[in-house]
C-alpha cells in the first residue's frame, strides 16, 4: 500500500476519493461502460446519499467502494491510500478493517445471537474474546439493542434485526459505513427509526455512504448525489439554507 498523500481543499485526506473512475463490463461481444469518469470526494464525518435509477452506475460505484469490485481506469483511494493493485487478501483485510456494510436483506446468521452475529467481523479480525464481547455489546448500545444481545433473529423484528446489522457495521470502528437499501424491506415507520440511527451516528463523526432510491429516506442524509447513464448529474449539499449544489472538481 502507498502512502497517504492526496489532500482535499481543506487540507485533510479525504475518506473516499475517486477520480476520473471507469467501470467495463463486456459480455461476450458487447461492451458496457457502467461508471464514464466519474469523480467524487467524501469527507471524513460526512453523511452522504447516492440515487439514480436502475443501469445508473450506482450500485457499480458501491461496489467499488466497498472493494468487491475493482475500476477499469482511475483511481481509488480510502483514506488516501490507493486501493488498486492491492491482492485479494489485502482488499478481504480492508472490507474487514476498513469498512461497515449495511444491507437491504439483514444477512444475520439466524441460529446466532444478536451479540454473536455483531462479534463476527471481530472474530476474522483476531480480537480476543472478552474485547470481542465489549465491542460488540458497545455496538449494540449504540444502536439501541444492549438489552437484546442474547437474542436470536427469528426473536427480532425486522427493524431490530436491521439495527443488529447496523451495530455488526459498526463493531470494527470502520472508516466507512455502506448502506445499500437500508430500509428496502422495512415498512415507514420503521424506516425512520432507522434513518434516526444513521443520523445520530452521523452527529457522532461516523462516516456513511448510503445507496437509495427512496428520495424520502436520501433526505436524512446531508449530501446526495445523483448518477444517471454512468455518470454524476447531480450533487448537492444540506445546510440551513436548503440545499445547495456543490462545487465539484
Amino acid at each position: 500500500m502507498e502512502a497517504a498523500e492526496s489532500l482535499n481543499s481543506a487540507g485533510t485526506v479525504p475518506v473516499v476519493s475517486l477520480t476520473r473512475v471507469s467501470k467495463v463490463f463486456v459480455m461476450g461481444e458487447e461492451r458496457v461502460e457502467a461508471l464514464k469518469g466519474i469523480t467524487l470526494e467524501v469527507a471524513g464525518g460526512d453523511f452522504l446519499a447516492i440515487m439514480g435509477s436502475s443501469g445508473s452506475g450506482k450500485s457499480t460505484c458501491m461496489h467499488i467502494l466497498g472493494c468487491l469490485d475493482t475500476p477499469s481506469g482511475g483511481e481509488y483511494r480510502l483514506e488516501g491510500v490507493s486501493v488498486e493493485g492491492m491482492s485479494r487478501n489485502q482488499l478481504a483485510e480492508v472490507r474487514n478493517k476498513k469498512l461497515g456494510f449495511v444491507f437491504q436483506g439483514f444477512n444475520l446468521l439466524t441460529r446466532t445471537s444478536a451479540l454473536e452475529n455483531v462479534e463476527l467481523p471481530l472474530i476474522y479480525a483476531g480480537v480476543g474474546a472478552q474485547e470481542r464481547r465489549q465491542k460488540a455489546l458497545d455496538a449494540l448500545a449504540m444502536v439501541g439493542l444492549a438489552q437484546r444481545a442474547g437474542h436470536y433473529s427469528n426473536q427480532l423484528s425486522g427493524g431490530q434485526q436491521q439495527r443488529v446489522a447496523i451495530a455488526r457495521a459498526l463493531a470494527n470502528d470502520p472508516a466507512l459505513i455502506l448502506a445499500d437499501e437500508p430500509t428496502g424491506n422495512l415498512d415507514s415507520k420503521t424506516s425512520e427509526e432507522i434513518m434516526a440511527i444513521f443520523e445520530q451516528l452521523h452527529l457522532k463523526g461516523i462516516t456513511i455512504i448510503m445507496v437509495t432510491h427512496e428520495a424520502d429516506v436520501a433526505a436524512h442524509a446531508r449530501r446526495v448525489v445523483i448518477f444517471k447513464d454512468g455518470r454524476i448529474v447531480d450533487d448537492r449539499r444540506r445546510d440551513q439554507g436548503g440545499w445547495a449544489p456543490m462545487v465539484r472538481p
